[in-house]
């Protein structure tokens, strides 16, 4: 979750998020795009004109005091998304164990093909996830999988094998409506809907409070600074409903819930990533898969930083413990395993994982350097170089 002018800039974010990504796409052979979809005699079909998806409505106008007809339509297009992640801990003993934990969030259904079904929804929501299932309004699950990410803007799509799913679930889900939040006023009705807390879907009302606040936020994995001008809303949003869906009164999604800005003394200050952020995003990873960032080395791996203090209690050598190793990754096509301990880059020492990114940093994608590590062996460690070829960064 991510990203001047209010405070300063608010800084103090945490993410929780939604993502709604709407997809377009003429560009896109056999997708079938129904973002802005009209539904006619149980048909779902996307209102094309020069090239643009026009958003239109699937519900009509509720007074404010009755939603229940919104979220009726708009509940089949929202998803509750569960992701196990791994975790390596340095026992006391100096060796790594595997622990695995569970988190929640949500995602839209925005797009769907002859073989899969696309989910966006947060980055931060799937990110380092080692399996993915997917609850749909009906309460049934499915496994599913990345198609791509986008981490500066906190976005990712997630698709589901149409073979996976039930004919019931099937003609049950359906693929959101999309709103436009550049036609926004502050003081519309906004609903935000989310697997909230990991509960199953739940429902929350307000209004628009602000467009185009600046928020900042720092990536956790990188250390960068990223700033997004979002919506913000006093619709309660929770841990859990990051990639949901905030809607407009028509039942439209005009955002993703993605962050609120926490601190004891606030109430009522929740952000969502605007649609026309979204759209251009989700449409391309759909489009063409992982995202990459060209021009950024990583080795591919991540680390501990073995202190003097954990060498002087543990007798380890001073450098970066291997935590996990990223598939795919040159770390991982040269034999680099969890454990292992790296104290050098060709003719650099590290003694953390700052000295390490410092080091890579001045390398270039594709380079192959010489990382000597350290590897456990029968009370004591045995030195071993190993030459590992650069790749780009996808995370």
């Amino acid at each position: 979750m991510k990203k001047k002018s209010f405070f300063g800039k608010l800084t103090k974010c945490a993410a929780l998020a939604l993502v709604f990504g709407v997809v377009a796409g003429t560009g896109f052979s056999g997708v079938n795009y129904f973002l802005g979809d009209l539904v006619k005699g149980g048909q779902e079909e996307a209102i094309i004109q020069s090239d643009k998806i026009q958003p239109t409505s699937r519900v009509a106008s509720v007074t404010s005091k009755d939603i229940s007809g919104v979220v009726k339509a708009a509940m089949p297009s929202i998803v509750a998304i569960t992701s196990m992640t791994q975790q390596e801990i340095l026992s006391f003993f100096g060796q790594g164990r595997t622990v695995e934990n569970e988190s929640s969030g949500s995602g839209i259904l925005v797009s769907k093909d002859d073989e899969y079904l696309y989910v966006a929804t947060n980055n931060h929501v799937v990110q380092d996830s080692s399996a993915l299932t997917v609850q749909f309004s009906d309460n049934t699950t499915a496994p599913a999988a990345i198609r791509g990410t986008d981490p500066a803007d906190d976005l990712a799509v997630i698709q589901v094998a149409l073979a996976d799913l039930t004919e019931e679930t099937k003609n049950t889900i359906q693929i959101a409506a999309a709103g436009d939040s550049e036609q926004l006023s502050v003081g519309d009705a906004a609903i935000a809907i989310g697997n909230a807390l990991g509960y199953g879907q739940s429902v929350t009302t307000g209004v628009i409070s602000a467009l185009g606040r600046e928020v900042t936020f720092q990536d956790e994995q990188t250390g960068e600074t990223i700033t997004s001008r979002l919506i913000q809303t006093d619709a309660a949003i929770n841990p859990g409903n990051s990639g949901g869906a905030l809607l407009n009164a028509e039942g439209e999604v005009i955002g993703i819930n993605s962050s609120k800005y926490s601190d004891t003394d606030v109430e009522g200050m929740g952000f969502a990533i605007p649609m026309a952020t979204v759209k251009p995003i989700v449409e391309d990873l759909i489009a063409n898969g992982k995202t990459t960032i060209s021009g950024t080395p990583y080795l591919g791996i991540y680390g501990n930083d073995v202190t003097q203090e954990v060498t002087t209690f543990y007798h380890m050598p001073n450098g970066v413990y291997v935590s996990r190793v990223i598939e795919g990754s040159g770390a991982d096509a040269a034999g680099i395993v969890a454990g292992n301990i790296i104290t050098k880059i060709d003719d650099t020492e590290v003694a953390s994982m700052d000295d390490m990114k410092k080091c890579i940093s001045g390398y270039k994608v594709g380079d192959t350097v010489v990382v000597t590590v350290q590897i456990a062996d029968n009370g004591g460690y045995l030195e071993k170089e190993i030459p590992v070829t650069l790749t780009a960064n996808t995370y």
